[in-house]
């Protein structure tokens, strides 16, 4: 007989540690992916409890209360809510931080109102004794009607027991620890005698949230005496939230002591520096600079080794397996195609490990902070440093993150302007080009050259979405800002666990995301530089037999031959065709084709030249791709390709142009309409060309 399974809901407010209890529970027994039928991300996870139980644990998006004011914390409200969704929870679990211990009790005494199964997480107990906390249990226990277990997450303490309180789950008293009802009597009491057979919160919920429940009471509700007006609702919602701090206050005059004379004031002190209207910024600077550099120094080796191992990998395929067009298929279209990707996981990874601990540490609030001051300037809202910050991973969740901003059309400048952030499918694009064009030197013997290149093609990023901004500003006209409210969160050590799982999680799903495209794209290019129309393919030998090919070594001969055979395949006649368009700019076809097939996702352009160029060659060689993009001639011109006129265009190009079908695709979803994808895509990309344009114009 299977082992029952319990379905767990983590739940909290943000900065509590919930993913560190998360991850705790559950290692890397995880799935990340979205809750159905929208795009919020959900987590989830297997955890191994006492007596041979396994539960499934959610990690839901971090909530303040039930009173939803975004579509993250409404998935929480819809979940508790819905007893007939498949992923009700059985126990649901509430972190909170043992500094915080007032603020984060509103939404557990909420919770415990809906009288599911509910135990009190008290997380960061490590800390208790520097803060000079101590915590009555017992006494917090009764009050609370719950099961406290007092973990810490750093130190992985009372992990243990509290798997042991999900599994005695049933014996946790569900009784509410006040009633809300008490806030208006009379109509509490009307609301009970219409729906005796349902839960009074419940109905209350419904009453004041406008979101889906999956259920009809609703419906019920609307239109009749029960309905109140907006105010009426929001005036009741605070009497709530007065008479539940009430009630949390005078428990905790008992159940929490705080010694505020044994409290350390780190925190202040270092929020006075890293904050400043001078040295934060300083200070900012040089922490990416020291990322940018460390993203060039660290890599450089494993990097070169998935790119030999990769150019080795295809000249084996094509020396080892039968002559045909599998062999072709694998060794010139999918092994170069997948290795133009994989060759950039160390600088990926090296990018996702920063952040991280950027945002584990807590300082990436501060720079939100810090940054807050430069947005207002060009009418953004305080609130749009998160999705331009969160965009340097992907444009995605950065443009979903805006949805916290209320003011609408501040919302939708932010929504246009996020991918002008360089996302790290920019990285493979921007690393392979600095290091053709950009010299491999030191500047004062400390900084590397290349990694400074990096860093101004970011914050020329950052500055193309601020200036934007300002332009959409005065377009729009906007009138109304809101204001900018952000908790700071105490600094701490990251936690190896977290920052390892968070980079794997990162780097894996860019890879899957991204390998999946480049794959399915690796193929077409490959067939569409295979096959061509009529017989020119056929006969390429012979033609070339009529140029001097006497003159010609058995290799250079090859190369001509499968030059001419490129030239005349579909995808060197759609290459010839765009190239009168990119030819001012310093492109040639091979680099046409591998934009417009970018477009798809930006990191396709070195997996579809690393295609284009196996196609091309005789394939007998291990050559890398960056040899191959280093050693390709403009035989119109004789210069190399990639010279630094060219390159310096690309990396423009590549800064402003809107090159991204999911990110467009996100944005129709976000402002239901497809007149603003559009305006992205043909804004954003006639500003790239003409940048482009002028930029090689004045460089050749």
């Amino acid at each position: 007989m299977a082992a029952p399974t319990l379905k767990i809901a983590l739940i909290g407010n943000p900065n509590t540690g919930k993913t560190s209890v998360f991850n705790h529970l559950t290692g890397l027994n995880q799935q990340v992916g979205n809750y159905p039928g929208i795009t919020v991300e959900r987590k989830t996870g297997v955890c191994k409890l006492p007596d041979h139980v396994r539960g499934t644990v959610m990690d839901l998006p971090g909530t303040y209360s039930l009173n939803a004011s975004s579509i993250d914390e409404n998935v929480v409200i819809e979940l508790l809510l819905n007893k007939n969704d498949k992923d009700y929870p059985d126990v649901a679990v509430v972190v909170t931080d043992v500094e915080n211990l007032k603020r984060n009790l509103l939404l557990f005494t909420q919770i415990k109102d809906l009288e599911i199964p509910t135990i009190l997480v008290i997380n960061m107990a490590d800390r208790m004794e520097k803060k000079g906390i101590t915590l009555d249990i017992p006494y917090l226990e009764s009050q609370l009607n719950t099961k406290i277990a007092l973990v810490s997450s750093r130190k992985g303490t009372g992990i243990e027991n509290l798997k042991r309180l999900i599994v005695d789950y049933q014996s946790l008293s569900t009784e509410p620890c006040l009633h809300a009802s008490t806030i208006d009597p009379d109509y509490f009491n009307k609301l009970r005698k219409a729906f005796p057979s349902q839960l009074l919160y419940k109905l209350w919920l419904v009453i004041t949230q406008d979101v889906n429940f999956g259920i009809s009471e609703k419906k019920e509700l609307l239109g009749t005496s029960f309905t109140k007006t907006r105010s009426e609702l929001k005036r009741l919602q605070q009497k709530e939230t007065i008479k539940r701090y009430q009630f949390i206050n005078d428990v905790l005059k008992i159940g929490q002591v705080i010694d505020t004379a044994k409290a350390k004031d780190l925190r202040a002190r270092l929020d006075r520096v890293l904050t400043h209207k001078v040295f934060g910024y300083v200070i900012f600077f040089g922490i990416l600079m020291l990322i940018f550099q460390s993203i060039f120094s660290w890599s450089s080796v494993p990097m070169d080794l998935i790119d030999e191992t990769f150019a080795r990998l295809s000249a084996f395929a094509q020396e080892n397996m039968a002559p045909g067009k599998l062999t072709e298929l694998i060794a010139q279209g999918v092994i170069p195609g997948i290795g133009g990707v994989v060759i950039f996981i160390p600088q990926i990874a090296f990018l996702f490990l920063f952040i991280s601990l950027l945002e584990e540490s807590g300082y990436m609030s501060r720079v939100v902070f810090l940054m807050d001051k430069i947005m207002k300037r060009f009418g953004l809202s305080g609130k749009s440093v998160v999705p331009l910050i969160s965009g340097t991973a992907c444009a995605i969740p950065a443009i979903m993150a805006a949805r916290n901003i209320e003011n609408w059309r501040e919302r939708l400048i932010t929504i246009l302007v996020t991918p002008f952030t360089t996302c790290s499918a920019r990285l493979p694009v921007y690393t392979i080009l600095i290091s053709l064009i950009i010299p491999q030197k030191y500047v004062l013997g400390i900084f590397n050259l290349q990694g400074l290149t990096l860093m101004a093609l970011y914050l020329l990023g950052f500055t193309g979405a601020i200036l934007s901004a300002w332009i959409l500003n005065k377009v729009l006209d906007i009138k109304h800002k809101s204001f900018f409210v952000a908790e700071m969160p105490n600094y701490k050590l990251p936690l190896f666990k977290n920052v390892g799982l968070n980079v794997l999680e990162k780097t894996k799903a860019f890879v899957y995301g991204a390998g999946k495209i480049i794959l399915a794209l690796s193929i077409i290019i490959w067939f569409l530089g295979s096959h061509g129309p009529g017989n020119d393919l056929e006969n390429a030998e012979s033609v070339v037999k009529r140029w001097e090919y006497k003159s010609f070594t058995q290799k250079e001969f090859d190369d001509a031959v499968a030059s001419y055979r490129l030239e005349h395949s579909y995808i060197g006649i759609m290459g010839k065709t765009i190239e009168p368009v990119i030819r001012p700019l310093g492109y040639d076809w091979k680099i046409g084709v591998a934009i417009v097939s970018s477009f798809a996702a930006r990191e396709v352009f070195v997996g579809t030249l690393a295609t284009i160029y196996n196609i091309g060659s005789s394939g007998e060689d291990e050559v890398t791709i960056k040899q191959r993009m280093e050693s390709e001639i403009n035989p119109l011109t004789g210069e190399k390709v990639f010279n630094f006129a060219t390159g310096i265009s690309l990396l423009l190009f590549y800064a402003f142009a809107m090159q991204c079908i999911s990110t467009l695709a996100i944005t129709k979803k976000e402002t239901n309409s497809w007149k603003w994808p559009m305006i992205q895509l043909f804004g954003m990309s006639t500003f790239a060309y003409v940048v482009s344009l002028i930029t090689y114009q004045m460089l050749k």
